[in-house]
């Protein structure tokens, strides 16, 4: 099954956030629906790609370990639900979460100035102009300030 961003953000949204493996858990589920085998794991690249792209941010007791991470719908998602999703309450043991927005956009904020210092040292144009992009999202996402770090990203776009 193949699953766009906006649907990943759709399915943590259905929940207030899921963990990587909870994420993984559902997508199979759904693939399973659809006639496709069940894989849990074939979902890793899938779910780092929508936080790469922030369709996804991590939040949680420790965002970097993947155990603790709870995962929500990110500032340039557009959150849409796969096929039959709307019954994945039922089938998965998650309850529903409440994530405080404010812890949500302070690690975005974290995340992107970080990677944002990381392409402008790299060089790196393609992800430069990504970055320029998600800003103007994310300081309308999160009510936060970016404007420095945009204005650098811009000079080196």
């Amino acid at each position: 099954m193949n699953v766009t961003p906006d649907e990943l953000a759709g399915v943590v949204d259905l929940f207030g956030g899921l963990s990587r493996e909870e994420l993984g858990r559902a997508l199979a589920e759904l693939a399973y629906r659809q006639g496709e085998p069940y894989d849990a794991e074939r979902y890793g690249p899938v779910i780092d790609d929508g936080i790469r792209s922030y369709h996804l941010v991590s939040v949680g007791a420790d965002a970097t370990d993947v155990e603790t991470e709870l995962l929500v719908a990110g500032p340039v998602a557009f959150p849409e639900l796969p096929p039959d999703a709307r019954d994945l309450p039922h089938i998965l043991d998650s309850g529903e979460r409440d994530v405080e927005t404010g812890e949500a956009s302070d690690r975005a904020a974290e995340r992107f100035r970080t990677e944002a210092r990381e392409a402008i040292e790299a060089g790196d144009t393609g992800r430069i102009e990504t970055l320029l992009d998600v800003s103007y999202e994310l300081e309308a996402w999160g009510d936060v300030d970016l404007s420095g770090i945009r204005d650098r990203l811009a000079d080196e776009h």
